[in-house]
């Protein structure tokens, strides 16, 4: 203990003998990125949209406001589009790679964007008709889906897939891009446990001629 104080003593007076301007700038740096982590952990974020899979809703370029608070005292719930870490990801948890993370700073931890369709302890289905229509059963009823790019499928659903009939386990969902042709989902890569949540987009504010909030 009187070695860890000592040490502390140590780097304490050291910092103090460097030149007041470049202590202001230290303290400044450090005060910034401690901000940046707060606002990023418990608030919110900013994203962009590479991809089409959420196409009408999100198109490329896209700019979203993802906000984090909610999941600290509610799960998400049917429709939400929700940014997480897909399951077959590896998170690792080296201090680099936390404060990259947590800042964003460098972050090589890639994140998905998707809809929640199934949530736990649905029964859930995707069913093609022979005209080719396929339709998302939730406990046997047909779920309505304004939002998707078309009810006919680029993909149908093949033996390597997760199209049910399924029970969704407890803490698990089931996520789908609303562009259900161009989607690497749920369907290929099974159901995402909460703990990978990592917010909720609850508004597109760029560009400007696409501004939309989203409940």
């Amino acid at each position: 203990m009187d070695k860890i104080k000592e040490f502390i003593n140590k780097i304490k007076e050291n910092y103090m003998k460097l030149h007041p301007a470049l202590r202001e700038t230290i303290e400044t740096i450090v005060f910034v990125v401690v901000m940046v982590i707060i606002i990023r952990f418990f608030i919110g974020e900013i994203r962009w949209i590479p991809s089409a899979s959420m196409r009408p809703t999100l198109i490329e370029g896209d700019r979203i406001v993802v906000e984090r608070f909610s999941r600290f005292y509610k799960t998400p719930k049917r429709g939400d589009i929700m940014v997480f870490y897909p399951p077959f990801e590896k998170l690792p948890n080296t201090p680099w790679r936390v404060f990259s993370r947590l800042t964003g700073f460098f972050c090589q931890d890639v994140a998905y964007i998707k809809r929640v369709i199934g949530m736990p302890g649905d029964k859930f289905e995707v069913k093609t008709d022979e005209n080719g229509k396929t339709t998302i059963l939730i406990n046997d009823k047909p779920l309505i889906e304004p939002y998707i790019q078309s009810e006919y499928y680029d993909k149908p659903c093949t033996g390597d897939m997760i199209c049910g009939p399924i029970i969704i386990p407890e803490h698990k969902y089931m996520m789908m891009g609303d562009n259900r042709g161009n989607s690497f989902d749920g369907r290929w890569w099974g159901f995402l446990p909460e703990d990978r949540f990592i917010g909720r987009a609850v508004f597109l504010f760029w560009p400007l001629n696409r501004i939309k909030v989203f409940k």
